[in-house]
């Protein structure tokens, strides 16, 4: 991969079995139902298993059944558990089925590969990452085409196994995203800028404002629902991913810090805010007017497969589902 024939057609492609039926898994179990897969689910809670059923899916609260059944299949396992369950349901999977391809949805890569390496299961390890979401969470707010054009970072790891690669990647495809590869720490130091961060303001925004009083949170618009929008996320799933890449945000969070502080020096003594401002207004600008390119001349298990899918990765390169 990444030669389009190489992906194979969904028809031959191996079941799914997610463990965890939230927001991210459970819109996983819908997409890659409705992408022709067998496809089936577990979720500790009861109730979200049964919700999963009253909607039609295959869902079941007993972990062994459900990791047997997977390693009948040889399905591809799909880890959509929080960061602190992670290393449980590695046990399980060491226990029931440590020989089938497994992925993770989990928004931390390094922790997550750590704890893998932990279960011995590494051979048939490869991290993921659907760069999607809402502040909501649990079964009931899946949404079948919640990764629909949505970046899908596939682990790009020394080592990894090119097949378990493949198979990650695919499945990625199959729910209607485009993949970036990215080594496991280079993408936590990444996400640590653009996603862990940002929950991190939305916080601080929404504390600051709340303090103005009833008079401010009465004023407040757009620019304050915009900014405070992922501080209406369950707190336990922010401060496991923000906690699980500890080292990677602070030295983000340091960088805004110093940005801040140079901001209030600079309005403080020239009344201006200028610096700040301009230079914000410049990277919305590179954000806004970055472009995606298709990967198309690399095959996965060639010589130097994994180094020049990385380097891809870096520059914008995307995989894509072709036509």
């Amino acid at each position: 991969m990444c030669q389009p024939e190489r992906v194979p057609a969904t028809v031959s492609a191996p079941p799914v079995c997610v463990l965890g039926l939230g927001l991210i898994g459970g819109s996983l179990l819908r997409a890659a139902a409705r992408s022709g897969r067998q496809a089936w689910g577990y979720n500790r809670s009861a109730e979200s298993a049964e919700a999963a059923r009253a909607d039609g899916f295959d869902a079941d609260t007993d972990l062994t059944a459900v990791l047997r059944k997977a390693h009948a299949t040889s399905a591809i396992i799909v880890i959509a558990v929080p960061m602190p369950a992670v290393d449980a349901t590695l046990e399980a999977i060491a226990a029931h089925a440590p020989n089938n391809p497994i992925t993770d949805v989990v928004s931390v890569k390094g922790e997550v590969k750590t704890a893998v390496e932990r279960r011995g299961l590494s051979t048939r390890f490869v991290g993921g990452h659907p760069m999607t979401g809402t502040s909501a969470s649990g079964w009931a707010v899946g949404d079948v085409d919640l990764f629909t054009d949505a970046v899908w970072v596939v682990a790009t790891d020394e080592g990894v196994d090119a097949d378990v690669w493949t198979q990650v990647a695919d499945l990625a495809l199959d729910c209607g995203s485009v993949v970036v590869p990215a080594e496991s720490l280079e993408h936590d130091r990444a996400v640590a800028r653009i996603s862990h961060l940002p929950h991190l303001l939305a916080e601080t925004l929404a504390i600051t404002g709340a303090a103005g009083g009833e008079l401010a949170l009465g004023l407040a618009a757009g620019s304050f629902r915009d900014g405070t929008r992922v501080a209406g996320s369950a707190p336990g799933l922010v401060r496991a991913m923000c906690e699980g890449n500890r080292d990677a945000l602070l030295i983000a969070l340091d960088e805004a810090l110093e940005l801040l502080q140079r901001a209030r020096i600079d309005l403080h003594d020239n009344d201006s805010t200028a610096e700040l401002v301009d230079a914000g207004f410049a990277a919305r600008g590179a954000y806004e007017s970055q472009e995606r390119w298709d990967i198309t001349d690399i095959s996965v298990g060639e010589p130097g497969w994994i180094d020049r899918m990385r380097d891809a990765g870096r520059r914008g390169g995307v995989i894509r589902r072709s036509n």
